[in-house]
């Protein structure tokens, strides 16, 4: 079984987009993904024209585009669970604009929403009032999602970065009260630290929701870097015939986009060649 390995282009922030494109290419990359802010200051905001530019690029290096992450980073007011309705509307609006900019990306793009800041419960209300106005927000926009194209994952984060939506499991139940198919759920090695059971078991358990996988050290940086173990993970996704994209989501840009690039797609590729001979 071969992993189609894709790449978020937030370590390449400031390159020429082009040449970001050519490099994650040449190193064996197959997909990009992409953190809005690193297009624009408001991304909703990008021309057409601007927005067929990006797409046009992006099949001409040889990639496919995969999707957005970090949706929420960037305008200084976005917050999704805020109790002052009119912001919270305005945060939602947001995210429609950027549900037409990935479906104007390319096809059949994802949007991980992780967001820990833009989504904790503020301003006096419990985390399950503030769970409460993430899911009935994601409830609203999904139908503009079903008819783009778009899949909306609602991301576990731990506890250190949010009180909304904690483990696999509760973000599982949401998708099903939501009952979209617009809406569903990833895995990510690294948000994942607060999970009890095994991540291949949890990979099991909740594999029809699962659309998406980040990869990365429990610290946050590049793969090979530390010790998370993933043979286990990438044994059970072949055996589960998982069709999705991996894709390498660093936190720790100091090494720089290349090398980072490079040293995670040859360790990645070295795990996944023990996890399916063993």
């Amino acid at each position: 079984m071969n992993f189609r390995h894709a790449i978020c282009n937030e370590a390449f922030d400031k390159w020429d987009f082009a040449e970001s494109c050519r490099v994650m290419k040449r190193f064996g990359y197959e997909g990009i993904e992409i953190a809005p802010f690193t297009l624009a200051e408001f991304p909703p905001s990008l021309s057409a024209a601007r927005r067929r530019e990006l797409s046009d690029i992006i099949r001409s290096e040889g990639l496919e585009f995969v999707g957005l992450h970090w949706i929420l980073v960037g305008p200084k007011d976005i917050h999704v669970t805020t109790p002052d309705a009119a912001r919270r509307a305005r945060s939602w609006d947001y995210i429609r604009g950027l549900i037409d900019l990935c479906a104007d990306l390319g096809s059949n793009g994802v949007m991980v929403f992780g967001s820990p800041k833009q989504r904790s419960s503020e301003g006096g209300i419990s985390a399950a009032e503030a769970t409460r106005n993430f899911v009935d927000g994601l409830a609203s926009v999904a139908p503009l999602a079903e008819q783009r194209g778009v899949t909306i994952l609602i991301e576990a984060l731990p506890r250190e970065q949010t009180d909304v939506v904690l483990s696999l499991e509760e973000a599982v139940g949401y998708v099903n009260s939501i009952a979209s198919p617009a809406i569903r759920s990833m895995f990510d090695t690294h948000n994942a630290v607060d999970e009890v059971e095994p991540h291949a078991s949890l990979i099991e358990k909740f594999f029809p929701y699962i659309r998406h996988v980040h990869v990365n050290e429990t610290d946050g940086r590049h793969c090979g870097t530390g010790n998370y173990d993933f043979v286990p993970i990438f044994r059970k996704l072949a055996q589960l015939q998982y069709q999705g994209w991996v894709s390498l989501e660093a936190f720790d840009f100091t090494p720089g986009a290349e090398r980072l690039a490079a040293e995670s797609i040859q360790y990645l590729n070295r795990r996944i060649a023990e996890a399916l001979v063993a």
